[in-house]
């Protein structure tokens, strides 16, 4: 199967034996209705970027068991390895309640299945965000061994979109401490008002952790610009650590309509840039675009697209 023949939002691509496994939010319309889960792709044998090209699948990732807290909303899967285990974290709204990220677990490698693994109060499963908070677009940090949860609090609840941080147990299951500030969206001269909505109303998204070769933390993450259309920008730690302070970049990394944005290497060693294209249900597509790093920084060679 071509890329361009999959339909799916928020795309993470995680590169494992030689193989590329592509997840994201696979639900037909993920903006309503029940929910029916996770599907993965992997990559069709092969070198260089045709290998980012052909995928097999989908195949399921995750399905909801009896009695799970979540029917709708099921958005923006991320899969890390921590500590020789699998975890996925993902989006989930309750049936009553606010939206939040929550931390699935696989037994059986990266193709999953994922279970549910975080743990609410009574320890029952539940995220891992606070349950009286409007949360979404949980990525995940380690700094000096200790984890972190790097989310979005959102601007429906708070107006000024938020983008926290909050320390998880070394287990994974729950928040050891509470969330903290770490920018806003109206800071990034880039992010413009949500058309339409209330005055100061600015979104976001996808947060995604990069450190660069000589040693700068940049925070990739997603919001509208000028014209409307969705777009990454960069934030840059000025020393280097996942408190800050932050400074955003003058200019988004990407406008043309596409965002939630993650980088990875591929498997000849160049960096590239995953986004969905463009925003819109039932249009949006996988785009891979080689990023290079210097000075700290990330410039997107635009010339070297694959869709």
């Amino acid at each position: 199967m071509r890329i361009a023949d999959i339909q799916i939002r928020d795309p993470f691509v995680v590169e494992e034996d030689g193989a590329y496994y592509l997840f994201g939010s696979t639900d037909k319309n993920i903006w309503e209705g029940k929910g029916t889960g996770f599907d993965l792709y992997a990559s069709v044998a092969g070198t260089g970027t045709e290998a980012l090209r052909d995928f097999e699948g989908p195949f399921p990732a995750f399905r909801p068991p009896e009695g799970f807290w979540s029917e709708t909303n099921f958005w923006a899967p991320e899969v890390h390895r921590y500590q020789g285990s699998y975890y996925m974290f993902a989006t989930f709204k309750p049936q009553e309640g606010r939206r939040g990220t929550a931390i699935l677990k696989s037994e059986s490698g990266i193709r999953g299945p994922y279970a549910p693994w975080s743990l609410g109060a009574g320890g029952v499963s539940n995220p891992v965000t606070p349950t009286d908070w409007e949360c979404l677009d949980g990525t995940f940090f380690v700094e000096e061994e200790t984890p972190y949860l790097v989310f979005c609090h959102e601007w429906r609840q708070v107006g000024d979109g938020q983008i926290c941080a909050a320390p998880l147990t070394g287990d994974l299951r729950q928040a050891a401490g509470a969330p903290r500030l770490l920018f806003r969206a109206s800071e990034a001269p880039w992010a413009h008002e949500l058309r339409g909505r209330s005055p100061g109303s600015y979104v976001t998204d996808g947060p995604f952790m990069h450190r660069t070769k000589d040693g700068a933390l940049l925070m990739l993450w997603s919001s509208f610009g000028k014209d409307g259309s969705y777009c990454i920008g960069t934030a840059r730690s000025q020393d280097g650590t996942l408190a800050g302070p932050w400074t955003q970049s003058a200019e988004p990394l990407y406008t043309a309509d596409g965002g939630h944005g993650m980088i990875f290497r591929g498997k000849e060693g160049a960096l590239y840039l995953a986004i969905h294209r463009p925003n819109e249900t039932p249009f949006e597509r996988p785009v891979f675009i080689e990023v290079t790093e210097k000075d700290g920084l990330i410039t997107v060679q635009k010339g070297n697209i694959i869709s």
